[in-house]
């Protein structure tokens, strides 16, 4: 378990010694966060993280590092680069010919549907997710924090937040993000996966109270 004198270090996911398996610790992070809407394709969190391991652009990341371990990781693009690419040929190699050219097809248009009409001097916050021995730390909102910090953006957006997670939506309001549109679910959809709206948060740096 993770005490509180743990040392936490944030940096690019491509800068990490090669000798720590990066990628895998954040497909890891990946099929356990993102279990519920990849369960068509596997029930097996092994089997997920094997397939999703080869999809990360790691220079487009940051981790939170403990002690070789990745404890959270956060993406942030200019809106115009992808992080993430999936190989069909990967994806069938652990999820099957089927699921896998399924996976291929309907998570391509989801993970790597281009922006329209991005803003400028505007940053994408994509793929939050904290490793489950280290949640409940602060280390997402430390991640952000940093890219904020440390990134040129004058505005961050973070696009499609299930309006039932409520622990994001905490989240990111504590950390000044604001709703500024909501997508509506399709009422058959609703009812079975219980979301009934897709946020979009914006925030602003240096923004002026009245």
């Amino acid at each position: 378990m993770l005490t509180d004198d743990y040392k936490l270090t944030i940096v690019k996911a491509d800068k990490i010694d090669k000798d720590i398996d990066v990628r895998n610790q954040m497909a890891e992070i990946f099929a356990d966060g993102f279990a519920q809407w990849l369960g068509y394709f596997s029930r097996d969190n092994r089997i997920l993280s094997k397939a999703f391991a080869h999809m990360f652009v790691l220079d487009q990341f940051y981790v939170a590092m403990v002690d070789n371990k990745v404890a959270g990781m956060t993406a942030c693009t200019d809106g115009s680069r992808l992080s993430v690419q999936l190989n069909k040929n990967e994806l069938r190699k652990h999820l099957g010919f089927v699921k896998g050219s399924m996976a291929g097809i309907f998570l391509k248009k989801e993970f790597e549907a281009p922006y329209e009409n991005f803003p400028s001097n505007t940053g994408s916050i994509e793929f939050v997710g904290t490793a489950s021995d280290f949640r409940g730390k602060g280390i997402a909102s430390q991640i952000i924090q940093y890219i904020i910090q440390n990134t040129p953006y004058h505005d961050y957006l973070i696009e499609e937040v299930a309006d039932t997670n409520i622990p994001a939506m905490r989240l990111y309001g504590k950390l000044g993000f604001e709703e500024y549109k909501r997508k509506p679910i399709p009422v058959k959809i609703a009812k079975k996966n219980g979301i009934n709206n897709l946020l979009s948060l914006r925030y602003t740096k240096n923004r002026i109270s009245c």
